[in-house]
């Protein structure tokens, strides 16, 4: 852990409790933990990948002259498809 041993955590532990002292630097403790846990959570989330493939399918639409407001996604693949099956015949 980019080179400190036992003793050198154990006097940066001594610094900071003399600095600010028991209750505050429990509290700043707590207050990082938190911190790392919800971007932990937050860059393991679902709805981030499902907004950009939402966005690469309405782009996809958009080439293809389909009009996409106020549609929900199912709506746009299925007028996609259709199309592309007029197409083909």
């Amino acid at each position: 852990m980019f080179g400190l041993g036992w003793p050198e955590l154990v006097i940066i532990m001594v610094i900071l409790l003399l600095l600010f002292g028991g209750s505050r630097l429990k509290g700043l403790a707590k207050g990082f933990g938190e911190s790392i846990r919800e971007f932990k959570q937050a860059s393991s989330d679902q709805p981030v990948k499902e907004s950009t493939e939402r966005d690469a399918i309405i782009e996809a639409a958009k080439k293809m002259g389909i009009k996409t407001e106020d549609k929900d996604t199912a709506q746009i693949l299925r007028e996609m498809n259709e199309q592309l099956v007029e197409t083909k015949k």
